[in-house]
């Protein structure tokens, strides 16, 4: 999922996040929340594996929320409080709308939300005035509600029911002698266009009469007078709807013409964005537009989340994030380029891209795991760490370490993890193997779960490589699951394009990776350790990726490209 917000600093770990990657994301937002006030949030760009499950249900900690992509979407830009008009609105209540907003175009949304089409101040200016002027009854001639027309005057209704369905009506100014209107009125009613007359007069009985009895369809008696109730029976008898307003003449014939309702004057053509489209996708589709508003709907709906103009498309915010347990854009969130970093913290290798606008506070330090350097900021600071956090950077520190078993292991790394087991309230012996028996993936796992949970991607020497890290407390599920974890590594090979694919089943009590490799058999015949006639890979004493089995492959390399050359 996408973002819908950019306020907070968010931290976020790699992709196919492991333990340590979501609860260093997890730690952190809390040191930024707590050492430094900010409005931190930690995300994660994969799904949460079981064994990360775990520790965030003993942890009594959330996990993080989902995102696949941060770059600033239609939704971060959109003005969610943007004004809006009704269907069944008036034009005098979308030009009162455009007023009191400051907006010259207004969406036209459904009872429940949904766009319908948008009104701008130009082409209601277009609407309300007639396109053929060259003939008195275009001039004339409006189509209204009548129940609308009562709204806009703000009447009273003393004859006939007025109705809510639009009529087109032409309106019949009794502003002239009472013998020439009486006159028209006769004209009009022997041309049989009386049923179709909106009169408009004063206080004047006897043309009102006349009106009447010609049955025209709607009569608006203005200046504030009333109606004699003589003619108010008359009206009924023949059907005639009557409306007493406190208006004068002209301001009445403005009012009925913006009693028209904006659903009949909407045009079907306009252009809607999806909430979780990115600006850089849409930026140049939507510059040639006619529009000067965008509507931004739910995805796979018509239902109006905001909208924004092509002045919000020039320069848009952009996320703010930290970075841990990794510095390389190849292994970081999707949009990581159009979002500000302003930190990373790390324990692996600089990857070399990641560019920042300002200088920006980078550490990156030769230790077991993210999760240290983050207890090790609290420890410091005296920054509060709770319980639960702390047994979050706790097995953070110990996945990475294997409880300190790893080559990667430092005195650091050590000092810190006794102090968090303090605080957690745990034996790090016992959480550890709690912690590494709640989640085996080669006896629940699927198989693109034991590649994909906790993979990385590395350039080198100009070759792609993937390596995936599995590690279990046994390997007696390895060889019942051999088959499929190779048919997953030459799928990545094929489909993603990596020269080699490797898949790392460690024992983590017996100190043994079980290595299956798939791509450039080159570079695979020379990683060394020991490779059996089924092409299993055996390495002994080997349990980090990091420090020993990514080195290997560098080494291969370097020997398959110096082969090459010979």
């Amino acid at each position: 999922m996408t973002l819908t917000s950019q306020k907070p600093i968010y931290v976020i770990g790699h992709l196919n996040p492991d333990t340590d990657a979501i609860c260093a994301a997890v730690g952190y937002a809390e040191y930024l929340r707590v050492a430094e006030g900010k409005n931190a949030e930690a995300l994660r760009c994969g799904s949460i594996p079981s064994r990360v499950k775990w520790v965030l249900d003993q942890a009594g900690v959330p996990a993080p929320q989902l995102a696949t992509d941060i770059r600033t979407t239609a939704e971060l830009i959109s003005d969610k409080a943007t004004a809006t008009v009704s269907e069944g609105d008036t034009f005098l209540k979308v030009y009162n709308a455009m007023q009191e907003s400051g907006m010259d175009s207004l969406p036209v949304v459904s009872d429940d939300g949904e766009i319908r089409g948008i009104l701008d101040f130009t082409q209601l200016m277009q609407l309300l005035m007639p396109q053929d002027v060259s003939g008195s009854k275009a001039v004339k001639t409006v189509f209204v509600s009548p129940q609308r027309i009562l709204e806009s005057l703000k009447g009273e209704s003393v004859g006939a029911e007025v109705t809510v369905d639009e009529e087109q009506l032409v309106m019949f100014v009794g502003a002239s002698s009472e013998a020439s209107t009486r006159e028209g009125l006769i004209k009009d009613k022997d041309l049989g266009i009386s049923k179709t007359q909106l009169v408009i007069c004063g206080n004047r009985t006897r043309l009102q009469k006349v009106a009447i009895e010609s049955q025209v369809r709607m009569m608006v008696v203005t200046g504030g007078f009333g109606v004699k109730p003589e003619m108010v029976t008359l009206a009924k008898e023949n059907g005639v709807k009557i409306i007493c307003c406190k208006y004068d003449t002209a301001t009445t014939v403005q009012l009925i013409r913006c009693s028209r309702m904006v659903d009949t004057a909407l045009g079907k053509e306009f252009l809607c964005v999806d909430a979780d489209e990115a600006v850089s996708d849409i930026r140049k589709k939507l510059s040639a537009a006619q529009q000067e508003i965008f509507p931004v709907v739910e995805k796979g709906t018509r239902k109006l989340i905001g909208v924004f103009t092509k002045a919000d498309l020039v320069d848009p915010p952009v996320t703010k994030i930290v970075m841990v347990d990794h510095n390389e854009y190849s292994q970081a969130v999707q949009g990581i380029e159009e979002a500000e970093v302003v930190e990373v913290i790390d324990h692996h290798r600089l990857g070399g891209n990641v560019v920042s606008r300002e200088p920006i506070r980078f550490l990156n330090e030769p230790v077991g795991s993210s999760s240290t350097l983050i207890a090790r900021k609290f420890r410091d600071t005296g920054a509060t760490l709770s319980k639960g956090v702390a047994l979050c950077l706790s097995a953070g520190l110990i996945s990475d370490t294997l409880n300190l078993t790893s080559p990667t292991t430092t005195d650091v790394d050590k000092g810190i993890l006794k102090w968090l087991c303090e605080i957690a309230g745990v034996d790090a012996e016992k959480f550890t193997q709690d912690f590494f028996a709640s989640g085996s993936l080669l006896t629940m796992g699927t198989a693109k779960e034991l590649i994909h949970t906790d993979r990385k991607e590395f350039e080198e020497a100009g070759k792609s490589i993937s390596i995936t890290q599995i590690e279990e407390i046994r390997l007696d599920g390895f060889d019942a699951r051999r088959a499929e974890i190779e048919e997953e590594l030459e799928k990545l090979c094929k489909y993603k394009g990596y020269d080699v694919a490797i898949a790392a089943v460690t024992d983590i009590t017996e100190h043994v990776s079980m290595i299956l490799a798939k791509g450039d058999d080159r570079i695979i015949s020379e990683l060394p350790f020991e490779h059996q006639p089924d092409g299993v890979i055996v390495a002994k004493n080997v349990v980090s990726r990091k420090k020993q089995i990514f080195p290997a492959v560098c080494q291969a390399i370097c020997s398959a490209n110096a082969t090459i050359i010979e």
